[in-house]
């Protein structure tokens, strides 16, 4: 690991701004462990003295956080115009956090000094000045983040640097350029970088938001200028648009610049806990999100499918392992022979001497989503339909005779559906009836109910979501309609598809794949 180079983490301070995150302390404290385990060096864990929240996470973190890469930071303003350092409260609130490094925020930009501050740029420096120079007497390294650095420059192209140049004098550790609104290109800020680092000789650092989409390019642009500290937040969360991704950036400079900025057994950990915490940020996981993401290494054309045959690195940047990802054929009505050759092996089905079976299984799809059925996000489904095809293909778990449901709204405001199944299984006439919250609910039970006795593994099997989406209207309320059923058997989860006019009947189809998956695999 280089330990030159800082990839710091804001994602419990910045990140938290985003729209619709509110991070509790125990959520501070589980995504602080988390971005550990990915080797980041630094860890922004928010402003002690002006949040309270922030407060109690720096006091508990004392105590509950044993951390094995990072260290832990606290941000926050450098002392008041007019205030001596000594009596500034928040100053002292920063003392008292008791983290081995400080993140400091000044204003670099003279409209900012003059307008938001109301001070004098003389003042603002000796602002820095005296806040850097105080914490370094007390031990602690200091980084010191120049507020809208960027955007100051074209209000004056060298207050910046003096700001920079006071810090270093101080004892700052970092210098951090920020693009604050995010409003730079790579190609600028490579310019500004180049300009600044041969104006002087402290270690630069980069923090870029994403309003222009270019947070990651800016950020590794300044790094081929020169930056050896870069700031970044999981999964690009925070205000606006967001921040540069941290997981991102950390991808690029390993894979692609060959910086060994984690070490080398963070890397595989990348997706893991990119979801984790977006679990804890109660935000879904951006399935195309490059590195990590669910499609990140997903292939649909067939042609990518053929190469990909031959050798998977003709279509993948790098091997999906590095990062903790992996490579998904999907099967499309774009699919040809090797996408579904390549997604039986995914799946453990050996189609090796059954080029007919590949066949018709193309053709098969093809038909099938022409109608509106899609198995991108069932596996479950399709695995069934290429299992049917094989020679040693089972029996169908059972015959349908028929099945009812009915919604009943009593006088006291009650619904309940109930639905009955007749199903012949084994030579056997099995009728079934229950009832659930919905149509599709009690159909559900209606039908394990009927086959418990002979498979009793469906007893643990349960709906887990379910979503329906409306393909086409064909006038009144009549509409093609497709059905994804997720289920679990609270160990694994699998996902199955149904599609019809009628969304009983698109639910039946789903039902009847998840049920009979259970029972092959579980």
């Amino acid at each position: 690991m280089d330990t030159d180079f800082h990839v710091f983490d804001t994602t419990l301070r910045d990140g938290a701004q985003r729209e619709g995150v509110s991070y509790s302390v125990a959520d501070k404290l589980a995504v602080a462990r988390l971005l550990d385990e990915i080797g980041v060096g630094f860890i922004e864990g928010g402003w002690p003295g002006a949040l309270p929240k922030d407060t109690e996470f720096f006091a508990r973190a004392r105590t509950e956080l044993k951390l094995r890469h990072a260290q832990l930071v606290a941000f926050g303003a450098t002392r008041k115009a007019g205030v001596r350092v000594e009596d500034d409260p928040q100053v002292r609130a920063l003392l008292d956090a008791e983290t081995p490094v400080v993140c400091l925020v000044a204003k670099s930009d003279v409209r900012h000094v003059r307008e938001a501050l109301r001070t004098t740029l003389e003042e603002n420096l000796a602002m820095v000045a005296d806040t850097v120079a105080f914490f370094v007497a007390h031990g602690r390294r200091v980084f010191l983040d120049c507020e809208h650095f960027f955007d100051g420059r074209r209000a004056d192209p060298d207050y910046g640097v003096r700001v920079l140049d006071t810090a270093f004098a101080a004892g700052a550790e970092v210098g951090v350029m920020c693009d604050t609104n995010g409003g730079m290109l790579p190609m600028g800020v490579g310019r500004v970088v180049a300009d600044v680092r041969s104006r002087v000789g402290g270690k630069l650092g980069i923090h870029c938001q994403d309003d222009t989409g270019c947070a990651v390019a800016n950020s590794l642009a300044a790094v081929e200028a020169g930056v050896t500290h870069v700031q970044g937040t999981a999964n690009g969360y925070g205000e606006r648009a967001g921040n540069a991704d941290t997981f991102a950036l950390i991808g690029n400079l390993v894979t692609k610049m060959g910086l060994p900025v984690v070490p080398g057994e963070c890397l595989p950990e990348l997706q893991r806990v990119s979801h984790a915490i977006a679990e804890l940020a109660n935000i879904a996981p951006d399935e195309h999100q490059p590195f990590v993401g669910a499609s990140a290494f997903a292939h649909k054309a067939g042609l990518h499918a053929s190469a990909i045959k031959v050798c998977p690195e003709l279509y993948n940047h790098l091997d999906p392992a590095v990062v903790g990802n992996d490579m998904r054929i999907l099967v499309t009505e774009m699919a040809g022979r090797a996408s579904v050759e390549l997604k039986g092996r995914e799946l453990g089905v050996d189609l090796d001497g059954h080029a007919d079976v590949i066949g018709r299984v193309v053709d098969q799809v093809k038909v099938l989503e022409a109608g509106g059925w899609s198995f991108e996000a069932a596996d479950a489904s399709f695995e069934l339909l290429l299992r049917a095809q094989l020679p040693d293909a089972p029996p169908p778990l059972f015959e349908l005779e028929s099945y009812r449901t009915s919604v009943e709204h009593s006088r006291t405001g009650g619904v309940v559906s109930e639905a009955t199944v007749k199903v012949h299984v084994d030579g056997e006439r099995i009728i079934s009836t229950a009832e659930g919250n919905g149509p599709v609910n009690a159909l559900d039970n209606a039908l394990r109910q009927a086959l418990v006795g002979r498979h009793p593994q469906l007893a643990d099997v349960a709906l887990a979501d379910y979503k329906v989406r409306i393909l086409g209207w064909k006038g009144g309320t009549s509409a093609t309609t497709r059905v994804l059923v997720d289920t679990t058997d609270g160990v694994g989860e699998w996902t199955t598809v149904g599609v019809h006019d009628n969304i009983v009947e698109a639910s039946w189809h789903a039902l009847v794949d998840a049920l009979t998956y259970a029972v092959r695999h579980r």
